[in-house]
């Protein structure tokens, strides 16, 4: 967890002190955080220690499309795999920013790794588990998509009306820039995170077919095309270098950083 300033470390212990984050967190519909006090909690923890660490956060109530955007952006911030307790609340503790999305390394045999340990009936078991988790996160990249757009032309907005409105101070004026650059790092987030869960999958895909060739790795093809296809919808909604921009991956030579390193 290098990069973590001492308060933000400190309240991750405060949080996972207690019974474990409340058991990861209190579910709501499709695994999401249900709207409690205590997730609450979580999420302004989060806040505060993604402004501790530099990263663009923002005390401005959210929208309706940017709480849609974060109830939407749980399922691509969490690992697809299972987990122990303790590793779901730190992952949650990562998507609510209470620690940095840093500090997690992608291990794109994580997931093939977990649908093979234990016993198991049949090979087909693994490719039908894999390809329902293809089809299910490509059935919810439109909608991500189409409420990403919808927020980022808010954004656009916004920063276009500051200039014209003499009332604001420079905190108001501060709080908007890191509303928009929050809203745009999540984005980028969510587009690198389902980059990368595409590439566990056909990992896993591909070690399924050398371990235990079945026909059912054809269907499981087309699932892993299917999600190809709309992952891509994220592509046009930011630069391409949107995540080096936001600290999520390393910078090219010479590129703009829009987080500071803790």
């Amino acid at each position: 967890m290098r990069g973590l300033v001492p308060h933000a470390l400190r309240l991750a212990r405060i949080l996972l002190a207690a019974p474990l984050v409340a058991a990861c967190t209190q579910q709501g519909d499709f695994g999401r955080p249900a709207p409690t006090a205590w997730n609450s909690l979580i999420n302004a923890a989060g806040t505060f220690a993604a402004h501790e660490r530099g990263e663009p956060a923002s005390l401005f109530p959210f929208t309706e499309d940017e709480r849609a955007l974060r109830d939407r952006a749980w399922r691509f911030l969490m690992p697809a795999r299972e987990r122990s307790l303790f590793d779901a609340a730190l992952d949650n503790l990562t998507r609510a920013r209470v620690l940095p999305a840093s500090w997690r390394l992608s291990d794109p045999t994580a997931y093939y790794e977990a649908i093979t340990a234990g016993p198991f009936r049949s090979p087909v078991s693994r490719y039908r588990r894999l390809s329902d988790d293809l089809v299910a996160d490509g059935r919810l990249v439109p909608a991500f998509a189409e409420t990403a757009a919808r927020v980022v032309r808010a954004d656009l907005t916004r920063l276009q009306s500051l200039p014209f409105i003499t009332t604001l101070d420079d905190r108001d004026v501060r709080s908007a820039a890191m509303r928009v650059a929050e809203n745009r790092c999540l984005i980028a987030w969510v587009r690198l995170e389902t980059g990368a869960r595409a590439a566990s999958y056909r990992y896993a895909l591909e070690h399924l077919l050398v371990a235990a060739p079945e026909e059912e790795a054809i269907a499981t093809e087309r699932s892993l095309a299917f999600l190809e296809s709309r992952r891509h919808l994220l592509d046009p909604l930011l630069p391409p270098d949107a995540e080096a921009r936001c600290g999520l991956v390393p910078p090219e030579p010479g590129g703009v950083v829009l987080v500071r390193k803790g």
